[in-house]
């Protein structure tokens, strides 16, 4: 998928949140995210979406603390569907404004604005499955987006260590491997822990 296709992505995946929590009860407890409600796992999606907005505006060289970030944060829970579509829209629209290339800051090992198309695309596509079973809702992605996601998760996750997941360090071993296969599309992925930490590719 090229950075157009990733902007597109983002769009829907941000529209389909919104539709999930529209209406519903946002006091119910998030199962997957321990701790929290429907309403601070929407705070936290719309805060990232504004915030990666704001840095992607500025093409930030260094990270936006997350205290400067333009929350406008509704008054009313009802509230919180526009206001999630409102920090999406302006997401989309400065993703779409960028070339893939263009230079910015990212927590990520790609510094450049498609690494963030990619990665909202993946953040709001997990935290509707993560609502939608919490509001006893149906979630569905296509396969092909399943498959992105795993292996964009597995390019990240070496970078999460260095910004909010030092414990990623203690992934390590001696030679063990663990084999994931899709089995509804073209999907295979192998994890070889190290003593240095883990590797990955595509392969059987």
């Amino acid at each position: 998928m090229d950075h157009a296709a990733y902007c597109t992505l983002t769009r829907d995946e941000i529209d389909r949140y919104a539709d999930t929590i529209d209406g519903a009860d946002l006091s119910a407890p998030v199962l997957t995210c321990p701790g929290w409600t429907v309403l601070a796992l929407t705070k936290h999606l719309g805060v990232v979406h504004r915030w990666a907005a704001q840095m992607l505006r500025d093409g930030a060289t260094e990270r936006l603390d997350f205290r400067d970030v333009d929350r406008n944060l509704p008054a009313d829970p009802s509230g919180y569907a526009a206001w999630l579509r409102d920090g999406g829209g302006m997401l989309v629209d400065m993703l779409a404004q960028r070339e893939a290339d263009a230079a910015v800051w990212t927590w990520g090992p790609a510094h450049n604005a498609g690494w963030w198309a990619r990665r909202m695309v993946h953040e709001t596509l997990v935290h509707r499955a993560d609502a939608a079973e919490a509001l006893g809702g149906e979630f569905t992605t296509t396969a092909e987006l399943a498959v992105d996601g795993i292996d964009e998760f597995l390019a990240n996750l070496p970078s999460a260590a260095a910004s909010f997941a030092p414990n990623m360090l203690e992934l390590t071993g001696q030679g063990e491997s663990l084999h994931f296969h899709a089995t509804d599309a073209p999907g295979e992925w192998m994890v070889t822990l190290t003593a240095d930490g883990f590797m990955w590719g595509h392969g059987h």
